[in-house]
């Protein structure tokens, strides 16, 4: 296929920008109106120059003259009045703009799966939001304003001066020609230059974001020096792109200037010419020259405005991009509810290898199932695929050969939605966010009551230990809960999955942070949770896995062995060299 002509990549982006604006069309009018009626007013001042020097002086009339000064008066205030109602409505357009455009990337965000995020930095992804987002704030709202008004200021002043004199306005438009040909030239050096430094940017952020989460081994190997001189050379890189750019446009506007303010002078030269030789009035001279000012600000307004609204269409590029940008996993045109869900799980030949590494197979022709309410624990050697298995079951991922099946239907034919709302999981390393821990509780159920969060909190034995904290349910845990012990988390996401009610449950070490006395009253209530409900563990502990009904051993991404404990044991495989070595550890 072949590529789209930058200049019409750029008119397309515009156009999206513009259609951001749609919503609020009756704020845009209003805006519109204000910049037309303030145009006018502005276009109109010249005029009582004209008339006070060539009527009121000339002829002595006081009197005329004090009524064109008020009139004068009456037009700039009138001019302010409408210059605040455009520049607020304008800014309110511009930051509503942003807001939303923020909130629907967000959005298009979560609906990708943990894949996208694993091949992406985090922070690449945070400068979409912020930095990228936020070049188009002005570019909507102010420089929109801006460009319209000089925009409307340089045609009403060009047919103007047309009919006072031709021609000196013929001198104007010599200059024009030569300054659309630079504006469009420059224009497209400073986007593609703009693009870079939000690339370079991001990259900054992406390298920023590592250091700060890793902090912790950072400074246990003593490689603040190679961190910071890493992040240093990536924010001089933006900065020396952006000298470039600020070249560009410097380059730019200085050429708009030259030209316009060179076209001034010479319509000076020619106006005082024709007052000497009595064929312009003074009036009509300095009537011109006005217009000349106001036409050449607008022009090198717009040129300016140009410039900045090629470097904002560069970061729009890289949001549009990603807005464009389709999920893997996402819903079938036909996808239907999960409706009462048994939570019958079953696996039917699953193959399965993860993207970055195709020619590695993690899952090869694995089956098994689970009845509703059945325990089947996954035990294994570190790599044998049992959290790939989790992962499918949430349809993070697609299998490449097989299905995976709840209740009889292919997960892909399923509503992700409804499809994981019918699960929980509480993971060996559990997330909390920096919120409360009634938050976090209720992070499944936000519209949970409050006795409904302290039952959860009782029955993953935990009430007593919120109920110490200085604010109780509504401390703050921190980010990630720092705040909190491993094994205080690890209850808290248990006390979310008991609250979520779900029909499947999985398991993954939930209990490996935790001492034996607190695992033993945290297995109670996981006795309590997994009653009448599906439930996949994932574990190494021998007295976890010792209670499920079924175990499935699997090896290098096969099932090799199925059975119970004791029945395992006795075969004398896998699973037994794996409890005497791993199990009872």
């Amino acid at each position: 296929m072949t590529p789209r002509p930058r200049g019409r990549a750029a008119l397309a982006h515009l156009r999206r920008l513009a259609a951001l604006l749609r919503p609020y069309r009756r704020r845009w009018a209003l805006a519109t109106l204000a910049l037309v009626l303030g145009g006018a007013v502005n276009l109109a001042i010249p005029q009582t120059a004209r008339l006070a020097i060539d009527r009121a002086m000339a002829e002595g009339d006081v009197g005329a003259l004090d009524l064109i000064a008020g009139l004068a008066f009456g037009g700039f205030v009138l001019l302010g009045a409408l210059t605040l109602l455009r520049h607020y409505m304008m800014s309110w357009l511009g930051h509503r703009v942003v807001a939303d455009l923020r909130h629907r990337t967000f959005e298009h965000l979560l609906r990708f799966p943990p894949g996208f995020f694993h091949e992406r930095k985090t922070g690449e992804l945070t400068s979409r939001l912020t930095s990228d987002i936020e070049a188009l704030q002005s570019s909507v709202g102010s420089e929109l304003s801006m460009a319209l008004r000089s925009a409307l200021t340089a045609v009403g002043g060009l047919v103007i001066l047309t009919f006072t004199s031709p021609g000196m306005t013929g001198v104007m438009l010599l200059v024009v020609p030569p300054l659309a040909f630079v504006a469009v030239w420059l224009g497209r050096t400073i986007r593609s230059r703009a693009r870079a430094i939000q690339d370079l940017v991001a990259q900054a952020n992406g390298g920023l974001e590592e250091a700060l989460a890793g902090i912790e081994t950072v400074q246990a190997f003593g490689a603040e020096p190679v961190e910071s001189r890493r992040y240093r050379d990536r924010v001089l890189g933006a900065f020396r792109a952006a000298l470039k750019v600020a070249m560009a446009r410097g380059a730019f506007v200085g050429s708009v200037q030259i030209g316009a303010f060179g076209a001034v002078t010479l319509i000076v030269w020619l106006g005082a010419r024709g007052v000497i030789e009595g064929t312009l009035s003074p009036g009509v001279v300095v009537e011109f020259l006005a217009y000349t000012l106001m036409v050449a600000s607008a022009l090198a307004t717009l040129a300016e405005v140009w410039g900045n609204v090629q470097g904002a269409v560069g970061a729009s590029e890289r949001i549009f991009e990603l807005l464009d940008e389709v999920p893997t996993i996402r819903d079938a045109p036909d996808a239907r509810p999960l409706a009462s869900p048994r939570g019958e799980l079953v696996f039917d030949g699953v193959g399965f290898a993860y993207p970055a590494r195709p020619d590695v197979p993690v899952l090869d022709d694995v089956s098994f199932r689970v009845d509703p309410g059945e325990t089947v624990a996954l035990v294994g050697r570190s790599g044998a695929g049992k959290s790939t298995i989790a992962a499918l079951t949430l349809r993070f991922w697609d299998p490449a050969a097989g299905a995976v099946r709840v209740d009889g239907h292919d997960l892909r034919a399923l509503e992700i939605e409804s499809l994981r709302g019918a699960i929980a999981t509480v993971a060996q390393d559990p997330v909390l966010f920096s919120g409360s821990v009634r938050e976090n509780i209720a992070y499944g159920r936000p519209d949970a009551t409050d006795e409904e969060v302290r039952a959860a909190a009782r029955d993953a034995h935990i009430a007593a230990f919120v109920e110490t904290l200085p604010d109780g349910y509504e401390t703050m845990v921190g980010e990630r809960g720092v705040k909190l012990s491993g094994g205080q988390r690890q209850r808290v996401a248990i006390a979310r999955a008991i609250l979520a009610d779900p029909r499947i449950l999985i398991l993954d070490e939930a209990t490996s942070h935790l001492d034996t006395e607190n695992e033993a009253l945290v297995h109670q209530a996981l006795e309590r949770l997994m009653a009448g409900r599906t439930t996949i563990v994932i574990a190494h502990r021998l007295s976890t896995v010792k209670a499920a009904h079924r175990i499935v051993v699997m090896d290098r991404g096969r099932v090799v062995e199925e059975g119970t404990h004791d029945g395992l044991i006795a075969r004398d495989g896998l699973y037994a060299r794996l409890a005497k070595s791993q199990l009872e550890e």
